[in-house]
């Protein structure tokens, strides 16, 4: 068996079942090219089994577990055993965290020149995963509020992820590509802000060169214990939704020359009352906005906007921003979609409010994950095996968003489904992999070195093709 803690490292070797399937004009060579730099700290066998991993999970769009995996594919292509594959994923001493960091620098690698000034956002949110047996690790009873199965509660495991979203060109107008920079378990060692907070301050170093840093979170995530990470670095906001009970007061009045101590803050503002709504509807909604101060945000003044579908009978809604409109160099008329790309000078107050829509981007991907990817449906029962297949699934997924616009061979697929893309890819690989070992294996039965020559071209021809 390998050692699997041998001091070597994969940077640049080539560790593969045949040399023809990593050339780096093939598809699998491009793949390799790119998860390459995932696993540069890695020992070589780890390295290997993992992105082997990744090829299977592409090449059989799905993951059921890692048995399925080494059933249908692996075990036709390396001869690695089961148990490697396994110990890879919950015993190697690898730190999968710092996926996130390597998916960060790589996105943000694809913000256009003429696009840098423009504003990047980190969405915050958690899913859960049901499941029915009770030896998995961590396991237990959740409280589920979007469950459909009768009961609020499901027995299964909670993730917490954070969603990079960066804008690119598409045609002549700006699109935000959100890419899923990881997935970390709640254990309830700490709370689901902490971990949150956490996982913002690992990948906050990738964003130094950026002017503004902008956190997008729910009414969950809108608290102390997450908040106050914005205070920790000078290009980083936050836009959440937030308690419509939150406690907000009017700015601070101005000194009156009287005796005793000034105060602090004004009067305590009701969403009910003290705000003033828009005369039409902006975007579907009614909205005020003024600048209040908040016990969330401590003395620091913030943005408040509340969203009525009625003006007077409609259930309010209340955000707030801690970055103001002014602040921001946004290129609005060229947006993609309303109603941002619909904002005039008199509606530039509303800007940070639009801003929020692009949260929505994480359920998306929460859909497409656990419908098409298999997110749900690991098998391995420790903690760390869980978080490195689920993280693995991740960055496969995220590479079908990355891979258009950072290699030209694969740009037309651009404007297409991740899991159309990843079809693409799926028939690509079968295919070299066949020719590949048909090739292999005729070369010790064939003589003739112009018919041998002759066949390497047309497998050529026949995985050069994407």
């Amino acid at each position: 068996m390998y050692n699997e803690f041998a001091k070597k490292h994969y940077k640049g070797k080539r560790p593969c079942t045949t040399k023809t399937l990593y050339n780096e004009k093939t598809l699998i060579g491009r793949l390799h090219q790119y998860f390459l730099i995932y696993f540069e700290t890695f020992s070589v066998p780890t390295a290997d089994t993992l992105f082997l991993l990744i090829l299977s999970i592409l090449t059989l769009e799905s993951a059921h577990s890692i048995r399925f995996l080494y059933q249908h594919f692996l075990s036709g292509i390396t001869e690695k055993s089961l148990n490697v594959f396994y110990y890879a994923c919950s015993y190697a001493k690898v730190d999968y965290s710092r996926f996130m960091n390597t998916t960060a620098r790589i996105a943000l690698k694809l913000i256009p020149n003429s696009l840098q000034t423009q504003p990047v956002f980190l969405c915050v949110d958690d899913t859960m995963v049901s499941k029915f047996g009770t030896k998995f690790e961590n396991v237990s009873k959740l409280f589920d509020h979007a469950a459909h199965n009768g009961s609020n509660y499901l027995n299964g495991h909670c993730f917490v992820s954070v969603m990079l979203c960066v804008p690119v060109w598409n045609h002549d107008k700006v699109s935000y590509l959100s890419v899923p920079l990881g997935y970390r378990m709640w254990q309830k060692k700490e709370s689901k802000l902490e971990l949150a907070a956490s996982m913002i301050r690992q990948v906050m170093p990738e964003f130094h060169g950026k002017e503004h840093v902008i956190i997008l979170c729910d009414s969950w995530y809108t608290k102390q214990n997450l908040v106050s990470v914005i205070d920790e670095y000078p290009n980083l906001d936050l836009i959440g939704n937030a308690r419509t009970d939150s406690v907000m007061y009017d700015l601070e009045p101005a000194r009156t020359g009287h005796r005793g101590r000034p105060a602090k803050h004004g009067k305590r503002l009701s969403v009910e009352t003290d705000f003033t709504f828009s005369n039409e509807k902006i975007g579907d909604y009614y909205t005020g906005v003024r600048r209040v101060l908040t016990r969330i945000f401590g003395t620091r003044e913030v943005l408040a906007y509340v969203t009525a579908a009625e003006k007077e009978h409609g259930t309010k809604r209340l955000f707030f921003s801690t970055v103001f409109p002014e602040d921001l160099q946004i290129f609005c008329a060229w947006q993609e979609k309303a109603p941002l790309n619909q904002t005039g000078s008199d509606r530039m107050k509303y800007i940070p409010l639009f801003l929020y829509s692009f949260r929505w981007n994480i359920e998306t991907s929460y859909y497409e994950q656990k419908t098409f990817w298999s997110f749900c449906s690991y098998m391995v029962r420790s903690c760390k095996g869980m978080e490195m297949l689920v993280n693995l699934i991740n960055i496969s997924y995220c590479a079908m968003k990355i891979l258009p616009y950072q290699n030209e061979h694969f740009s037309e697929y651009r404007t297409k489904s991740v899991q159309e893309f990843r079809f693409e890819l799926s028939q690509g690989i079968r295919s070299q992999i066949f020719f590949a070992t048909f090739v292999k294996n005729i070369e010790t039965h064939i003589k003739s070195n112009a018919m041998t020559r002759a066949l390497k071209q047309l497998v050529c021809q026949q995985v050069y093709h994407l």
